[in-house]
């Protein structure tokens, strides 16, 4: 079965790993980053290896975001800003194709131990099921 791994950041993430700290976002600095892209580049090696790995990648800020709703007259509505309901947005995924929930919740723990800097934000590892047909939802 197919399963979207997804991590989770705010703006303020980004900038921390730009060297740029906030409340409850420390600076980054270069060695905390390597790091982390050693870290996620080991993960991804050992899926490619695994067979598992289908697609995955990091996303751009979140101040780059552009949401697209429909108006009320049906025309587009175009904003470009990051923050709908929620300031936490999608930083980057993996499309996995693993044998089991658990196989793939193994591997969202790992994921979750990624070296960041001492008091930085928290998130969730989510994992979520891609659809095969109607008779999955």
């Amino acid at each position: 079965m197919k399963y979207l791994v997804m991590v989770q950041g705010t703006q303020a993430d980004y900038d921390a790993m730009s060297g740029r700290p906030s409340d409850g976002s420390p600076a980054w600095t270069e060695d905390d980053v390597q790091a982390m892209y050693a870290f996620m580049q080991r993960v991804n090696d050992d899926l490619t290896t695994s067979g598992e790995m289908v697609d995955g990648q990091g996303l751009a800020a979140p101040a780059r975001t552009r949401f697209v709703t429909a108006g009320e007259d049906g025309r587009p509505v175009i904003t470009d800003n990051p923050y709908g309901e929620t300031d936490v947005l999608l930083a980057g995924y993996w499309v996995l194709d693993c044998d089991s929930l658990d196989r793939v919740t193994a591997i969202a723990a790992r994921i979750a131990q990624c070296p960041v800097p001492a008091g930085s934000p928290d998130y969730p590892v989510v994992i979520r099921p891609i659809m095969d047909g109607a008779e999955d939802i």
